[in-house]
């Protein structure tokens, strides 16, 4: 039997670039007995990874198509590792982190990743959280790792399946691929 826990990217201290991640003080010494019973056990952590968030808080010195896997080439060179997408860099920031804490062999889901549809001006838009979350959907399907770990597959989810109209105004209402009535917010394709 395996368990996890889902932990979200503010639990990285440092994250940029992958290589230097290592685990925020606050969260540090919860993180190292986190991984090591999950190493024990055989079993995944769980990271919620929001390129939009890194984005929204930066956009002048974060490229919009790093955050949404549409560079060309390489945009971050971390020593031998090129990295064309901020998911990625992420992922293996966590990597970077664990293995600083002596913790190879757990793998990593991508337990939510999205991009909201509205309620941040041009930052998130209909046509940008499409061309997120297709992305996304194509990455996941590639079966491929990470510059770090280009053996071990990632795989993920997509937050959030519905816009939640009970939430308070704003972005957080508005990750969903469907309004709450069921019709889509845009396409989407999952083959």
């Amino acid at each position: 039997m395996r368990i996890t826990t889902v932990v979200a990217a503010s639990t990285l201290g440092t994250s940029y670039p992958p290589s230097s991640s290592t685990f925020a003080h606050v969260a540090h010494a919860n993180m190292v007995g986190i991984i090591k019973f999950l190493s024990s056990t055989g079993s995944p952590l769980m990271i919620n990874v929001y390129p939009y968030f890194v984005y929204a808080s930066d956009p002048v010195n974060v490229r919009l198509d790093y955050a949404q896997f549409t560079a060309n080439g390489s945009v971050v060179q971390d020593g031998s590792l090129s990295y064309s997408n901020l998911l990625d860099a992420i992922v293996d920031a966590f990597y970077w982190a664990m293995e600083k804490e002596g913790v190879t062999g757990v793998d990593l889901v991508v337990s939510e990743s999205g991009w909201p549809s509205a309620g941040n001006g041009y930052i998130a838009s209909v046509e940008l959280a499409q061309i997120y979350n297709q992305n996304l959907v194509k990455r996941f399907q590639a079966n491929a790792g990470t510059p770090k770990h280009p053996d071990r597959s990632l795989g993920g989810f997509i937050f959030a399946m519905f816009n939640e109209n009970q939430k308070p105004a704003g972005i957080e209402q508005n990750f969903g691929l469907f309004y709450p009535n069921g019709t889509p917010v845009y396409g989407m394709y999952f083959n």
